[in-house]
């Protein structure tokens, strides 16, 4: 047997995470297209517990939003100016140490409106000034090819991913990024690709108000995500040989309410339909058989073309990857136990876990549990990519954030992905999210941040937009250089 593993790998790859849609800013800068974050709005004075703008995009709301470019109302659209800043921001990135850097490219900036033959070249030019700056330092570069930034005209003219249409045009996307930039080794194809049902504008470009039999549109369109992402690795694999291309989902960890068998049962289909169903597809080839009846039972058809089954076997990725913010609890019976407005989805809480200024259950066992759960699934390498709390941090007068609770945060979270290293799991790395304050995807606002540097801009858009070190900046620094041993 070999040798039990007691520390982090000599290349471990520690590093921080942004998107395009949250950091980039310069929405209309070079030619670059609406995507669909960029009609998310902010609503002002709702409970923060409360927020969760994705689930409210409608018609309207993206017929408002075409006619608005206010900062105030669509922060998205300006980020924190990562366009502008980015020389700055890898800097910074390069002084705590960092090893990796994932971040994604903007669709929409590449191909504005998604289904032009040839791609917008100021969109290639600026990323391949980020790639430069990325190897300047020695950073290697996480690319997600789309991540909640689709363009919208693939949304307003085509219907988004419900029409299979788009498997084309993201691999005319895909081809030109692989062509590109060919020194990149790590790629993810879509972000948390289980958005599909619980995202689903910014996951796959469907409105409820648009459908029919909305959850088999939903199902529908993420099979043709499916497919393009099987094409997508066999592309990568034959364009940049000895690339690493990976899934990704939200991992939605659940635990029984009680140890009443009803609850067991509701957890195992909990987690069949939330995560490992979006894994099995992409890791092992072929819809999982449990599926079938969950089909059968919600009147839900799909349909497949000749060769797709032949497609997802082919293009199997070569590792798993997910976010992981909290744990969620199943019940038969829900109805009957305190709810929590948090944990991205709402649920269940529960009483054994604190929570979040959001709401969202901190649970660092649960992330161990997680990485030995699906490493005995598939075998396969682990990515943890996006990892973190979202906090009310505040400025003293000496413009100082002291994050003990990031740290808190973090520091337990580590010491359970060690202690999965030492059960056996193969980890190749963690980005914490994020890197950088950026505005939030599920709240489209500023003040709920994320990250080791405080980034000076207010919910409504004003701000210097001066960077500053957390306190948490040099702690992940010492964590990073004592290759996760030094957790303070």
């Amino acid at each position: 047997m070999e040798e039990m593993r007691r520390n982090f790998p000599e290349n471990f790859l520690w590093g921080g995470a942004i998107a395009a849609s949250q950091a980039e800013g310069a929405f209309n800068a070079d030619g670059r297209g609406l995507s669909v974050g960029d009609v998310v709005p902010y609503n002002k004075g709702l409970n923060r517990k409360e927020i969760n703008h994705h689930k409210n995009i409608s018609n309207e709301v993206i017929a408002l939003a075409i006619q608005d470019s206010s900062a105030a109302n669509y922060p998205k659209r300006y980020g924190i100016d990562f366009y502008h800043h980015y020389k700055e921001d890898i800097a910074l990135f390069a002084e705590m140490g960092f090893k990796v850097f994932r971040f994604s490219i903007s669709w929409s900036r590449i191909f504005p409106q998604g289904d032009e033959l040839l791609p917008n070249e100021a969109g290639l030019v600026f990323y391949g000034k980020v790639f430069a700056e990325l190897e300047k330092y020695g950073i290697e570069p996480l690319v997600t090819i789309s991540h909640f930034d689709m363009p919208l005209y693939l949304v307003e003219e085509y219907g988004g991913w419900l029409n299979r249409k788009l498997i084309d045009f993201y691999m005319r996307y895909a081809k030109v990024l692989f062509t590109r930039y060919p020194k990149v080794k790590y790629w993810i194809t879509f972000n948390e690709i289980n958005a599909s049902v619980f995202s689903t504008f910014k996951g796959v470009g469907l409105l409820k108000d648009r459908s029919a039999h909305f959850e088999q549109e939903c199902f529908q369109a993420v099979h043709h995500q499916f497919v393009a992402s099987a094409l997508a690795v066999q592309l990568g694999h034959e364009l940049i040989p000895g690339s690493q291309i990976g899934c990704m989902i939200a991992r939605f960890t659940t635990y029984a309410a009680t140890s009443k068998p009803e609850d067991v049962m509701q957890m195992l289909h909990d987690d069949q339909y939330r995560n490992f169903f979006f894994t099995d597809v992409q890791t092992r080839g072929y819809y999982p058989s449990y599926m079938d009846r969950y089909f059968a039972e919600h009147d839900i058809q799909l349909t497949l073309q000749q060769g797709d089954v032949e497609i997802l076997r082919a293009g199997a990725v070569d590792y798993v990857s997910f976010s992981y913010y909290m744990s969620m609890i199943s019940s038969a019976d829900p109805e009957h136990l305190e709810q929590t407005a948090g944990n991205l989805v709402g649920g269940i809480k529960n009483p054994h876990l604190q929570a979040s200024d959001w709401g969202w259950q901190i649970d660092p066992v649960g992330l161990r549990y997680t990485l030995n759960q699906l490493y005995d699934r598939y075998q396969k390498p682990l990515f943890i990519v996006e990892n973190g709390v979202g906090a009310l941090d505040q400025l003293d007068e000496h413009g100082n954030v002291h994050d003990e609770y990031r740290m808190d945060y973090f520091r337990e979270h580590i010491r359970q992905m060690k202690e999965a290293i030492l059960d056996g799991v193969d980890l190749l790395g963690y980005t914490i999210w994020s890197a950088i304050d950026i505005v939030s995807s599920s709240t489209s606002e500023m003040s709920k941040r994320y990250g080791f540097i405080y980034v000076d801009q207010n919910d409504d858009g004003s701000g210097t937009l001066n960077r500053l070190k957390k306190d948490s900046f040099y702690w992940y620094q010492k964590v990073i250089e004592s290759n996760g041993e030094d957790l303070g």
